[in-house]
């Protein structure tokens, strides 16, 4: 058993995912999951087959304050954070980190792979033939963090229910330290799998939470760090889109439509009034 790193997985809906994940890596790490989804069938599944992970179920408030919730459990001088839809990580990456950690001197405030199956807008990436590239932001598909520096900075801001809290948090740390890209390190990850849904329903249910969340944290997030007022001045030509095209389906009478924009709208108005993170489904 490793006895530098803890693996902190968060769960929503994700148990078979979860499975295969840790089956490559038990006994070797230890491992805690985060499950927010009251999933009592991966309890019972876990504790029966990889009897020395840790499980937690806990109340959804979102994957900041699971990542927060398990730092606090945390003994180690490191942690790695990771989706259970990135595929690759295994015993030689995780060691891989360890190794890159201790060559920057512990100077980092957080560690990220290299995506080999992703394009440009969902990840942005260095230049591959640098071995150890400095980032401003790392995706928050997987994160490695020395436990004292995560503690430092207060880990992640809760007021993220969804999106945005990694790119946050990057940017608080920036200003301490720096955050690097391991290019050795190649992982696949296949973003908006985590979450398993039973039919359309749910899906398109899935889909409206996520819309509302992007646009209330994207707004939270350029307020937070660069004022109300360039925020709302940044905000302009996306407030004025989403009138203009709910007015345009109203007409066009296209249902599908309205609802994606009105929920758009939703999200962002409540983030510049201030309003909390509120929306989850049930």
């Amino acid at each position: 058993m490793n006895e530098e790193v803890t693996i902190v997985l968060i769960s929503h809906k994700s148990r078979y995912l979860i499975s295969n994940f840790i089956k490559n890596i038990y006994d070797k790490f230890e491992i805690i999951i985060i499950d927010n989804a009251n999933d009592k069938k991966l309890e019972l599944e876990i504790k029966h087959n990889y009897p020395n992970v840790i499980i937690k179920l806990i109340e959804n408030n979102g994957y900041g304050a699971a990542i927060n919730y398990a730092s606090k459990l945390i003994k180690k001088n490191y942690f790695l954070i990771c989706n259970p839809d990135v595929e690759g990580l295994n015993e030689k990456n995780i060691q891989n980190f360890i190794t890159a950690a201790k060559s920057l001197d512990d100077k980092f405030s957080s560690l990220g792979p290299r995506y080999i199956n992703v394009n440009r807008k969902s990840h942005v990436q260095s230049d591959p033939d640098k071995e150890v590239a400095e980032m401003m932001f790392i995706s928050g598909a997987c994160m490695f963090f020395k436990k004292e520096k995560f503690d430092q900075l207060g880990g992640f801001d809760e007021n993220f229910f969804l999106y945005f809290e990694e790119s946050d948090f990057c940017l608080r740390s920036y200003k301490i330290n720096k955050n690097y890209q391991i290019n050795k390190i190649k992982l696949k990850h296949y973003n908006g799998t985590s979450v398993s849904t039973k039919n359309a329903k749910e899906k398109n249910e899935l889909q409206e939470l996520y819309t509302w969340h992007f646009i209330w944290s994207k707004f939270y997030y350029y307020k937070k760090h660069y004022s109300f007022i360039l925020a709302f001045i940044y905000f302009i030509p996306i407030i004025l889109r989403i009138i203009f095209r709910i007015s345009f389906y109203l007409l066009k009478d296209d249902k599908i439509n309205i609802n994606k924009y009105k929920t758009r709208w939703s999200g962002l108005i409540n983030s510049i009034k201030g309003n909390k993170s509120y929306k989850r489904l049930y």
